[in-house]
């Protein structure tokens, strides 16, 4: 079952993988994988969350247990990570630089697994879980580094492309709206291009020898993200009584690996980048054994 699960989600972990290999082997440097990296962040992916909620059904009544369970697993992130302040022995800074990679997620990898779990009301429901925990992610990850910069978080989430996205969508959706053909084929194509240009930038964006600074800490906050979080969203599918697909869905969620673009908050608000930079690498590379493993444990225990 868990070679099953893994070979699920290999397309996705080689394209990071080709990413890797493009950028450190070829004149594709990161000088293109940076703007790589906007074009998804600003136009690709915006569109594909717009199109997939406009033309998915959308029941937020039945979906509230499991956008509540995606906001506890991410404050249960924000609560251990912030606790780790108080261990014996850790450093302040890095420790605010990395405590982001414990709760925040990688929006491209849960698209991908998402469509491929669950078909379009997958990628609704990961569409709705990124509506309500990307905010809530950001402002984390800018409290625990403000100590480091004075940005301006509620404007900086006002303008997030993701969450403007997708609350489009949302009322497009509820308003019964839909699209003429050729503006969602258009749309649909443009949103197509997302998710191997966002993997391959992942993996552009891998290295790992900054976490030689804080192992013990590096571990800790990788503990949170791939093992603490997953039972959490277990639980959670069980409390909550979610449906299958859902409480799978919120699994998956719990476990996929951190956002790439800590790396990028931490460098911008004065954190140590490089620290940060080896956690997102790690934290990916773990995902590739962490999803598989929770897919595997949801369908023994279904």
């Amino acid at each position: 079952m868990f070679l099953t699960q893994s070979l699920l989600l290999l397309p996705d972990f080689l394209l990071i993988v080709c990413g890797f290999l493009v950028c450190r082997f070829t004149g594709l440097d990161r000088t293109v994988w940076n703007a790589t990296e906007r074009l998804v962040y600003w136009l690709l992916f915006p569109v594909l969350l717009f199109t997939s909620i406009v033309r998915t059904p959308l029941d937020l009544g039945a979906s509230l247990g499991l956008g509540l369970g995606g906001m506890v697993v991410l404050g249960a992130g924000v609560v251990l990570a912030t606790a780790l302040r108080f261990a014996p022995g850790v450093d302040l800074g890095l420790q605010s630089s990395g405590a982001q990679v414990a709760f925040r997620f990688n929006s491209y990898v849960a698209l991908a697994l998402a469509e491929r779990i669950g078909g379009a009301a997958g990628v609704a429901w990961i569409a709705l879980l990124v509506a309500l925990c990307v905010p809530l992610a950001n402002l984390g990850a800018v409290w625990s580094l403000a100590r480091h910069g004075g940005q301006n978080t509620l404007r900086e989430l006002a303008h997030n492309p993701l969450i403007l996205s997708t609350v489009a969508g949302l009322v497009a959706n509820l308003a019964g709206l839909h699209l003429p053909d050729t503006a969602a084929t258009v749309l649909t194509r443009i949103g197509g291009a997302a998710l191997p240009l966002g993997l391959m930038a992942v993996g552009a964006g891998l290295e790992l020898g900054g976490l030689q600074k804080a192992p013990q800490l590096a571990a800790a906050l990788l503990a949170i993200r791939h093992l603490a979080l997953p039972l959490v969203g277990l639980g959670l599918g069980v409390a909550l009584a979610l449906p299958a697909g859902q409480a799978q869905i919120l699994l998956a969620f719990a476990a996929l690996p951190t956002a790439s673009s800590c790396y990028v908050l931490a460098a911008r608000m004065g954190g140590d980048g490089p620290y940060v930079a080896g956690l997102v690498t790690a934290s990916t590379l773990l995902g590739m054994l962490s999803v598989p493993l929770a897919l595997t444990v949801f369908a023994a225990l279904h």
